[in-house]
């Protein structure tokens, strides 16, 4: 039996972006999914910038654009119609992108599914079951059956189940689930558009205590309505389609758009207590779901792939002790209970029932407006634990040039670990056999200002000048999930930063190379 470096159950965006990510990097993958096709119905609403530059490292952002469109804001309204809220989106957002783009998944996941499949070392298998999963020191084996009753045994060296909400990985794992509580019935309706609908709605929340209602675009052609549901309806009433062309009614009619989808949820919040067991993973809706109402589900699993795939490649390849993937959860745990909290809270306050606690929002909220008062933007946090020096925080995407071309950071400089400076002594100060032994490590270096030479790149807009000066430094060490090991004055601290990295990844968990001391909060 052949043994693949990475084994992925699940074939949705979490599994897809690990699968692509590992491939692109020269890993053997396979991935086993138990539809035999792609799923086809829509899901997730929307994606972020982070999302979308994940997708620009993919190398697939046109293809993207074309089942995405960019949002503008996002609106709460009262039942008598009045807005209580106006949320603005930035354009560009940190990562380069704009902080908000609507989509129709089953789009989305064909252009990861045609990635993947061209990959030359990655092996995707529709129509697997998995039913078994065993693992010693060096391997994993997972064994199941086809659609056709055929046995199959796949053995990879780690295994990562982004199985979904129901996953299997994570009922054999049994780990402890740390239940929020927060659960609320719902009917999701999708609609594909025939013709442009005057007045429809693009991105609201209706905060009527008598019907909780959203409405938000997914994609050019496509529209979405979810309803709270009152206790004693049923899933049989609720999802009859008479019933859902009486609720859309105000909005459309038969004429204007076709039903391709029409389910009864419960909104769950629950984030598994162990993301890694030995040599098996969970990743994205299998490790943890939260409500949809920050519209972070589908790019939290996205997250999840990212932070995973450069610790696996470094683990595989042998640049790093395998203690670096105990990091995964310690960085990624932090940043999902975040969200997940604060969509509960989101949602607590959107989807009040009671008359007189909707109506005192309402005034609240109402006031607030009239005396011009901006609403707080939710900023999502770095990293506090984990594989960093002293930052932690995001760094950003700008335009740099170089030879007269402008183009976003991540095209000109590539990507990879990457030591960006203000100022090319801060590099030059460095031995040969230094910046000889970063490069074999895959890291980039990039000057950013008006300097010219090797390595040297215009700062277009003057971005990074900001962020240097902000920070009070002239070097960062960013990683190849764009969070910043840390920041550097000069090239002392800097050649310290990297002695101190090189033995982080030599080192791994089993020395305590990694911890939370000395950290610092970040938020963007």
């Amino acid at each position: 039996m052949n043994t693949y470096d990475v084994a992925v159950i699940g074939y949705g965006p979490t599994g897809m972006t690990l699968a692509a990510l590992l491939g692109q990097l020269g890993h053997r993958v396979v991935v086993l999914e138990r539809y035999a096709g792609l799923y086809n119905l829509p899901r997730a609403a929307c994606f972020d910038d982070e999302t979308m530059r994940v997708f620009q490292k993919l190398g697939i952002v046109n293809d993207i654009m074309q089942s995405s469109v960019v949002q503008r804001y996002y609106e709460w309204l009262n039942a008598a119609g009045e807005t209580l809220h106006k949320i603005e989106y930035a354009d560009p957002a940190p990562a380069g992108w704009a902080a908000l783009y609507m989509m129709f998944q089953p789009e989305i996941e064909a252009v990861l599914d045609r990635l993947d499949k061209g990959l030359p070392t990655v092996e995707v298998r529709q129509g697997v079951t998995i039913s078994g999963i065993e693992q010693d020191d060096e391997s994993v084996t997972l064994r199941g059956f086809d659609n056709g009753g055929s046995a199959v045994s796949v053995r990879a060296r780690y295994a990562v189940g982004a199985d979904g909400g129901s996953s299997f990985v994570r009922q054999q794992l049994r780990p402890k689930v740390d239940d929020y509580g927060f659960q609320e019935n719902w009917l999701v309706c999708d609609f594909h558009l025939r013709r442009k609908v005057k007045d429809l709605p693009m991105f609201r929340q209706i905060c009527d205590p008598a019907q909780p209602t959203s409405i938000v675009r997914i994609g050019p052609q496509n529209h979405r309505f979810s309803f709270m549901l009152d206790p004693d309806v049923t899933a049989e009433q609720a999802t009859d389609e008479n019933e859902v062309w009486t609720r859309i009614g105000k909005y459309l009619s038969r004429d204007d758009a076709e039903l391709i989808r029409v389910a009864n949820y419960v909104f769950r919040s629950r984030i598994v207590s162990e993301w890694r067991h030995g040599r098996v993973f969970l990743a994205g809706d299998a490790a943890h779901e939260m409500p949809p109402f920050l519209g972070q589900g589908m790019c939290s699993g996205i997250r999840d792939s990212h932070n995973l795939a450069w610790k696996l490649d470094l683990v595989l390849n042998g640049r790093a002790d395998e203690g670096l993937l105990d990091t995964y959860q310690m960085e990624r745990e932090p940043h999902v209970r975040f969200i997940t909290e604060k969509a509960i809270e989101l949602g607590r306050v959107q989807t009040l029932r009671d008359p007189v606690a909707a109506r005192a929002r309402d005034e609240r909220l109402l006031a607030g407006r009239r005396a011009q008062q901006q609403p707080d933007k939710i900023k999502l946090p770095g990293l506090t634990s984990g594989l960093i020096a002293d930052s932690g925080e995001f760094f950003p995407q700008a335009v740099v040039g170089r030879n007269g071309t402008k183009a976003r950071f991540d095209d000109i400089v590539g990507p990879g670990w990457c030591i960006v400076a203000s100022d090319p002594e801060i590099i030059d100060a460095h031995s040969a056999g230094q910046l000889a032994d970063w490069k074999t490590f895959g890291g980039n270096l990039a000057v950013v200002g008006r300097s010219q030479g090797p390595g040297c790149f215009d700062d277009a807009d003057g971005a990074y000048s900001e962020w240097f000066a902000a920070h009070g430094c002239s070097a960062a060490v960013v990683r190849p999930d764009w969070y910043v090991y840390g920041t550097a004055q000069d090239s002392g601290k800097l050649s310290a930063l990297l002695e101190g990295l090189a033995a982080s990844l030599r080192a791994g968990a089993k020395s305590n190379a990694f911890g939370n001391e000395g950290r610092k909060d970040h938020a963007r």
